[in-house]
């Protein structure tokens, strides 16, 4: 089942904008056709980036950077489309690096201070996994330090990836539905914002959908998946079908 969602955190330092990669070839008029009574909505795959969604037109991609909660420095990029007063962006940031980062931390910290453990346990070095945990909670507060009035805020899953959804009426009336999911150390911060009266942008969120590094959409059979448990190699990755590839399991490493 998929679920309705989502929004973005904006503690990013913005660079130049990358170039854009091509959407599916496949491309079908999206389900969001029908929220918005037509337009060029198109399917959009990023297998860098290990998702697919559908935009109302070729986005935007910008090189940014995350300040984690524990005060990592954590690449990613946001993929970006206006189509007037509209907005819709989906940012991921990148955790894998997070991990040698706190080797290091851990290394080279002050004396007596508690990050500085190198036999942390399930804490890591630096604290690091603990930074991973609290991801989706800490882009979910930012968002919500943005000023605009909560609506609701919800455990939610999209394609069997737990996460957070949000929905938020903003100063000038416009409405935001957020999705904040994590997905094998990936940080994703799905946000669609829509003017006061027109229909909330539920399906641009609902469209979200997960890649494998060889580019094959992927959908858990039965188990929900969670980064705190499954990234994190707590319990074994679940299991999941390749959609294009006639339902074959897939690789439990992505």
């Amino acid at each position: 089942m998929r679920a309705t969602m989502f929004l973005f955190a904006s503690v990013l330092v913005i660079s130049g904008p990358a170039r854009a990669q091509p959407p599916s070839p496949q491309a079908p008029a999206s389900l969001a056709e029908a929220e918005r009574g037509g337009g060029e909505w198109r399917e959009y795959a990023s297998v860098q980036d290990g998702f697919t969604i559908n935009f109302p037109g070729q986005p935007t991609i910008t090189e940014t950077t995350w300040t984690s909660q524990l005060d990592y420095r954590l690449p990613g990029r946001v993929y970006s489309v206006s189509r007037g007063s509209e907005r819709y962006s989906v940012t991921v940031i990148d955790y894998r690096p997070i991990e040698e980062q706190g080797v290091a931390r851990a290394k080279t910290c002050p004396s007596g201070n508690a990050q500085c453990r190198t036999d942390a346990g399930i804490m890591g070095p630096g604290y690091w996994k603990h930074d991973v945990r609290g991801a989706i909670m800490y882009a979910t507060f930012r968002l919500l330090q943005r000023g605009s009035r909560p609506t609701n805020l919800a455990w939610e899953w999209q394609d069997m990836v737990e996460g957070n959804l949000l929905q938020l009426t903003n100063a000038d009336r416009s409405r935001t539905f957020a999705y904040v999911a994590m997905h094998e150390h990936q940080l994703y911060i799905v946000e669609g914002t829509v003017p006061e009266g027109s229909p909330e942008p539920g399906l641009f969120q609902q469209s979200l959908g997960w890649l494998s590094q060889e580019g094959n959409p992927i959908v858990y059979d039965e188990i929900l998946y969670s980064n705190a448990y499954h990234g994190l190699g707590v319990y074994p990755r679940p299991s999941y079908s390749r959609l294009d590839t006639g339902g074959d399991a897939g690789d439990p490493a992505r």
